[in-house]
């Protein structure tokens, strides 16, 4: 035996099964075919952001939680639907999802400080929802945020496991590309690949795939923890649901190139059974890195809620295509309606004032006061005035950017970004100027306007996220902005199914001895433990808790 347990994959959920097993006195074999610079993975790149339920930081901000509410709004979102027949796709996903919301709400939180990990005192407002109590989206603010951003939570456990390799208890095996499983007796006892040719490209860059020789290792369990296929364009269109509409011709990629997917249907053709491969999570609300790191690098908009958004053909969106409120709404709206169908990209107006206060930008390398816990830089970023450093220089840099003195030269410089001028300046002017009469009053019947009252309702938001009601075309307020948003490539919600000890299941449902799975490869538990909405700060948690749920049940077993 080359160890105890190998580890097809050094990303987060990987690392933390590691951890698990290295504790318990186990020795591991950590493999992954980038270099030893990527060890933390998709992770590292990251905000960070955790679902958590009734913490103190929420408590602190008047905001009332419990495990009953967040797990209405969990069933509400995954809306699983497949749980009938022989087989049933949802059978584990929906067991996994309330054990994820048990653990959010319990020991999740004092878990994290024991490693080391510590939170900002910011708590966001994501996916705000579908406008159903009982549908989409959180009913209240859940999103912690740590110190570190996402590097904060990757690094303590990349730490560990460098550690470990310090002492012995663990073997990096970098750039060695998983081919297949091994079996012996309808056993898994290993793994055998290709040896790739050396790379020192730096983390997130795409490296050689360069063959030089062949690897075979054996164990007594192997872990799948290997990503899904937000990286590989061809596997996303492949498995694009028709009730999303069709992929837009042009998206760009919110994970590096490596994220390829590959060792999904490896599993597949070994017999292990994939479900859920038609859910999966793209944001809508993506600029092009003007500074990337890997192809078609995407940044994520993380919007307040009172940018207008419109369709390439310059009509605003109805609900639920609201800023920051339901993602694959959105995405829905953008993608299967018929006239707009042929474009890939759709736009935000707003004003100085309103970037300044309501846009984020995901990713630990665009929010540097968080990333580099710096308390004072923070207070002064999200508090003072002017946009964030990293914003302003999207806004100066960035090829999706537009900035006017009025709107006529706002949408000059918006058509001049397309191939054609699709927009009519009396049309926007003409919606732009509805919407700005509705602010003149505490109450509106614009969904939107009501949206932005009840977000600065919550004292997080008020102070950080929400600038106070005001006229797009207040000429104070400027000067106007217009981002213009592609689709960006995201996570795989199906993967491989397990059961409550992240097992792996064969084609006909039995449990693989020898192999599990964990992280988003195993669609963050059970093969789609969010159904098929995600509330956010949900895939690192997911990689989190499947990660520590495999390691501890290997190390009971072995």
């Amino acid at each position: 035996m080359d160890a105890d347990v190998i580890i097809i994959g050094g990303g987060l959920a990987g690392l933390v099964a590691s951890d698990e097993l290295v504790r318990a006195g186990k020795r591991v074999a950590i493999l992954d075919q980038e270099n030893a610079a990527n060890l933390g993975g998709q992770a590292f790149w990251s905000l960070g952001g955790l679902f958590l339920v009734d913490t103190p930081m929420q408590r602190r901000l008047g905001v009332k939680d419990s495990f009953e509410l967040a797990w209405q709004d969990w069933q509400g979102s995954a809306q699983w639907d497949r749980l009938d027949g022989p087989l049933p796709e949802d059978e584990w996903a929906q067991q996994w999802g309330r054990a994820y919301v048990e653990f959010a709400a319990g020991d999740k939180r004092s878990w994290l400080q024991e490693h080391g990990i510590k939170f900002t005192p910011l708590v966001g407002w994501a996916e705000r929802g579908d406008g159903r109590a009982g549908g989409h989206g959180n009913s209240v603010p859940r999103f912690h945020v740590p110190w570190g951003t996402g590097t904060g939570v990757s690094e303590p456990f990349a730490d560990k496991a460098r550690a470990a390799a310090s002492a012995g208890s663990v073997t990096f095996h970098f750039r060695h590309r998983v081919d297949g499983l091994t079996f012996d007796g309808g056993t898994v006892t290993g793994v055998r690949g290709t040896v790739l040719a050396p790379d020192a490209s730096p983390r997130g860059v795409a490296s050689n795939r360069d063959a030089i020789g062949e690897f075979e290792l054996r164990a007594q369990a192997v872990v799948i923890a290997s990503g899904g296929i937000g990286g590989d364009h061809g596997l996303v269109r492949r498995w694009w649901p028709q009730r999303l509409g069709t992929p837009p011709a042009k998206m760009i990629t919110g994970v590096p190139r490596h994220v390829d997917g590959r060792m999904l249907d490896i599993a597949d053709h070994a017999g292990v059974r994939l479900v859920n491969r038609d859910r999966m999570w793209h944001y809508t609300e993506g600029i092009q890195n003007w500074n990337p790191v890997w192809p078609d690098h995407a940044i994520r908009i993380l919007p307040g809620p009172s940018s207008l958004w419109f369709d390439a053909l310059g009509r605003r969106l109805p609900s639920p295509g609201l800023p920051g409120y339901d993602t694959l709404g959105t995405l829905r709206l953008l993608r299967a309606t018929p006239d707009i169908q042929q474009y890939s990209h759709s736009w935000f107006i707003l004003n100085q004032r309103i970037i300044e206060k309501e846009f984020a930008l995901s990713g630990s390398e665009q929010n540097p006061d968080i990333t580099n816990r710096d308390l004072k830089l923070l207070l002064r970023s999200r508090l003072g005035r002017g946009a964030a450093g990293p914003i302003e220089a999207f806004k100066e840099h960035g090829e999706d950017f537009v900035v006017a003195d009025n709107l006529a030269d706002l949408v000059r410089g918006m058509n001049g970004l397309t191939s054609e001028p699709l927009l009519d300046y009396s049309g926007l002017r003409r919606q732009i100027e509805e919407r700005d009469a509705e602010i003149r009053n505490p109450y509106s019947k614009d969904t939107q306007i009501l949206g932005i009252h009840n977000s600065r309702r919550f004292l997080g938001d008020r102070l950080f996220r929400t600038v106070k009601p005001h006229r797009i075309l207040d000429p104070a307020a400027g000067p106007l902005i217009a981002v213009r948003l592609h689709v960006v490539t995201r996570k795989t919600l199906g993967g491989i199914q397990t059961d409550l000890s992240g097992q792996a299941l064969s084609h006909d449902g039995e449990r693989i001895p020898g192999l599990y799975a964990a992280g988003e490869a195993a669609g963050f538990g059970g093969g789609g433990a969010h159904g098929y909405n995600a509330l956010e700060g949900t895939f690192l948690g997911g990689c989190l808790f499947t990660g520590r749920t495999v390691g501890r049940s290997l190390a009971r077993v072995l």
